[in-house]
């Protein structure tokens, strides 16, 4: 019941400018924070990525300290305000997480109070596992296990099938079908420009755009702002 988290589809909505799109619902959900601590491990440049967010959430009024350069990143999870993981690759993401024994420690904080905020990836490793992520496994984390700060699954830039496209592969509902049929969990295909804010036990969907709820055995359900989800993902 003390978890709060504002988990974000992506951090980049088509015609608007980085997190444009979830600045009043950040500005809601972080409140009179003082200091964010941003996580930039699923992109390569981390230090270019933790500039961008700085020069984002600056001028917002939530002074941002990054973590990569810490010597101790433990001991900044432990003392942080509220923590904002960003977007890039899932797999990379996970695995410096396991590499610097940051998960038990972040969910731990997130149990107390402390408020998450994720996009993308950072959103993906929110859920139970990272196994209905869109990204290539470019390495290889110890364990698909994420944080479990919700029970249920989460695919950001979940995107429609294309009714005019001439592509025989896979579409990203046919995927997340694969999934539940070996695994029990339900998943949130979360559409660019949507976010789900958790709070108090439930979870409601923001943003413009809606959401799929898939869950095994069930026809997929549409679902648009602001809809409680709680029935559906339990």
């Amino acid at each position: 019941m003390n978890r709060r988290l504002l988990l974000i589809s992506n951090s980049t909505l088509f015609g608007s400018g980085f997190l444009d799109h979830a600045e009043v619902e950040i500005r809601d959900f972080l409140g009179n924070v003082e200091r964010v601590l941003f996580v930039p491990f699923a992109l390569h440049d981390q230090d270019g990525y933790a500039a961008k967010v700085t020069e984002r959430l600056g001028p917002m009024g939530y002074p941002v300290q990054s973590i990569q350069a810490a010597t101790d990143k433990q001991e900044l999870v432990r003392n942080a305000e509220a923590i904002f993981i960003g977007g890039g690759n899932t797999f990379r993401l996970l695995k410096a997480l396991y590499e610097f024994e940051l998960l038990a420690l972040i969910r731990e904080r997130v149990n107390e109070g402390m408020p998450y905020m994720g996009s993308s990836a950072g959103s993906n490793v929110a859920g139970p596992t990272i196994r209905t992520t869109n990204d290539m496994p470019i390495v290889e984390p110890p364990s698909l296990n994420a944080l479990g700060l919700v029970s249920f699954q989460i695919n950001p830039h979940y995107l429609d099938p294309d009714p005019g496209s001439e592509h025989m592969g896979e579409t990203r509902e046919e995927r997340i079908l694969q999934f539940l049929e070996d695994n029990p969990t339900p998943v949130v295909g979360l559409r660019e420009g949507a976010m789900l804010r958790i709070e108090q036990g439930t979870t409601v969907l923001k943003g413009s755009t809606g959401a799929r709820i898939f869950r095994r055995g069930q026809p997929p359900v549409e679902v648009q702002p602001v809809a409680v989800l709680d029935e559906l993902v339990s």
